[in-house]
């Protein structure tokens, strides 16, 4: 049962969806249980291909966290995806993707230790939030923008805490961010301290040390309350 018949509403609530959904968190879950490490969440366009600068550059971020024993989760696809999941891997780091059904099929790619396909969108997000320290986000369409957004507003509303969200490429972004401060910000329809939520940078490096750090920040404060 996938989202387009679940959300249709010409047809009744098809009988045991509640169930089916519950089935397919259930299932995402396990998966979960497979990650025994930090962990950073890694988006970005399924359209760009090896050669491509931003393909390039996440392929390198993934190796990075891969060498710092991280694993690295993506949406399991082509593009920037693979590029994360095949640094990772490079890196001897742990590889996961989590795909979707979709009415085009998008393959897994071949750079994946825990590979698990998702029919709802939903189960696929709360998988990609609950095991990640922060989330990296490269160029893509509207997928990534819903995945960068929907972050935003966890982070803003508490549901998460203590959770980067690292933008990388400067001048792809910079657009947007001047709408967000020239409209959103101006309009008091957020607050400054929402910009705060996202770090963007073109320094590779500077990418893995946000993550990385805000991780090892956590675990100190954690480690000071427990004595």
């Amino acid at each position: 049962m996938d989202d387009r018949r679940l959300l249709n509403t010409e047809q009744p609530d098809p009988e045991g969806a509640v169930e089916a959904i519950a089935a397919e968190f259930r299932a995402g879950f396990a998966e979960l249980a497979k990650i025994d490490r930090p962990a950073v969440t890694m988006f970005g366009s399924a359209r760009i291909a090896e050669g491509h600068p931003h393909y390039e550059a996440a392929r390198t971020v993934g190796r990075r966290f891969g060498e710092r024993g991280w694993a690295v989760i993506t949406g399991g696809g082509p593009g920037l995806m693979e590029a994360g999941n095949r640094g990772a891997k490079e890196g001897g780091g742990l590889s996961v993707g989590f795909n979707i059904e979709l009415p085009h099929e998008q393959s897994p790619n071949r750079y994946l230790d825990i590979s698990h396909t998702f029919a709802h969108f939903y189960a696929r997000k709360v998988c990609f939030v609950k095991p990640a320290e922060g989330f990296v986000v490269f160029p893509g369409g509207f997928g990534t923008l819903d995945e960068l957004y929907e972050s935003l507003t966890l982070i803003q509303t508490g549901k998460v805490l203590h959770f980067p969200v690292v933008l990388f490429d400067t001048a792809h972004w910079t657009e947007m961010l001047d709408w967000v401060r020239s409209e959103l910000l101006a309009e008091r329809l957020i607050e400054p301290a929402d910009l705060d939520l996202l770090h963007v940078t073109d320094d590779v490096e500077d990418v893995v040390e946000v993550v990385v750090d805000c991780f090892e920040r956590r675990c100190a404060q954690i480690g000071q309350t427990a004595i």
